[in-house]
């Protein structure tokens, strides 16, 4: 028994070492079911991991894409945008025009028994007005450099704003003094101004005219002594009719400098502070001479016209125009942002 269990473990041993068991057919099958299975596993999974790899990364591709789509219509929106804004601001200029237009046809108001207030002062804003008394040449104020052309040729100039104050012993003349632009002056002006300001010359100026011309109209020396002193005072007393428009403070641009009142550099007209200057009331009211009776020999100041009240620097003209510009803009850019969306077929 021991001999038959010592010769079957000899012959298991023969059959196992000579690798004939590789050969038979059930052995064969298990190893290549199983190799097959082990070899093919991979492959199989490898598709459905490379799917969900792909799929995660197109997706901020799209999100991408789609945002980028909309985009394109960017720039045709905001030009949209800046057309419907010039038809806004048009209709907005045409009606402030219209306002301004009917406020000077009115008859003008007698500012002489006036009191100024901040209520009356945006009431009586475009309104004609106007008053008497006589100019206080001491305390001119000179607002510029103003360019203006004169027969073809463009010079540099100067508003002139001049007290107006009550003339004595007359009702009929303005109570509280006011403010006037008197019009536009020869940059000559403020430099005479600026010397006798500077050498405290200014009465001894203009007393010698006053003499020469008394005693030229004088019938003789011993008339002109005592008409002098007259005529002098009513040169400075006599009422002067003014007929303006009352204004507000300038709005000045960024590329306009500050005021300097200790300079007397005066870039835009700031009511308040020329009117402390002044020594009047910050609420003292403004107003820019429109009269047209100028005189020819002596035009200057110049007043303003009272057409350029309603004139703009941007006229509802302009506003059509810019509309015009922009709206065709918009669908130009529009249209080929949907051309650039549009699939293009590959040419075979």
């Amino acid at each position: 028994m021991a001999a038959k269990t010592s010769i079957a473990k000899t012959i298991t041993k023969l059959y196992y070492s000579s690798g004939f068991h590789s050969s038979h057919p059930k052995h064969l099958a298990p190893l290549s079911l199983s190799s097959s299975f082990s070899s093919s596993s991979p492959n199989a999974a490898s598709p459905a991991a490379e799917s969900q790899s792909t799929i995660s990364s197109q997706a901020p591709g799209r999100e991408r894409s789609r945002w980028s789509r909309w985009l394109l219509f960017l720039p045709g929106a905001i030009t949209f945008g800046l057309g419907t804004w010039q038809i806004i601001r048009r209709q907005e200029k045409i009606q402030m025009l219209d306002y301004i237009q009917k406020r000077l046809e009115l008859e003008p108001l007698n500012l002489n028994n006036a009191s100024p207030s901040s209520q009356n002062l945006d009431q009586l804003e475009f309104r004609r007005v106007k008053c008497k008394g006589y100019f206080d040449e001491k305390r001119s104020i000179y607002v510029g450099p103003r360019s203006r052309s004169i027969s073809g040729v463009t010079e540099n100039g100067y508003y002139i704003i001049t007290p107006l104050i009550q003339v004595p012993d007359k009702d009929e003349s303005v109570q509280p003094p006011i403010l006037v632009n008197r019009g536009w002056v020869l940059r000559s002006w403020k430099d005479e101004a600026s010397k006798v300001s500077e050498g405290g010359e200014q009465s001894s100026d203009i007393t010698p005219t006053s003499v020469q011309d008394t005693e030229r109209r004088s019938w003789s020396r011993f008339w002109t002594k005592k008409p002098q002193v007259v005529e002098d005072q009513n040169r400075v007393v006599a009422p002067v009719e003014v007929v303006g428009v009352v204004r507000g403070s300038e709005k000045p641009s960024i590329f306009v400098p500050p005021n300097d009142p200790n300079s007397y550099q005066w870039f835009y007209v700031d009511v308040p502070a020329i009117a402390r200057t002044c020594g009047l009331p910050e609420d003292t009211i403004y107003i820019e001479d429109v009269n047209e009776n100028v005189n020819p020999g002596n035009p200057y100041p110049l007043p303003k016209d009272v057409n350029t009240l309603i004139r703009s620097s941007v006229m509802p003209q302009d506003h059509l125009n810019y509309t015009l510009t922009w709206y065709p803009l918009s669908a130009a850019v529009t249209l080929m942002a949907l051309m650039s969306l549009k699939p293009k077929r590959s040419r075979r």
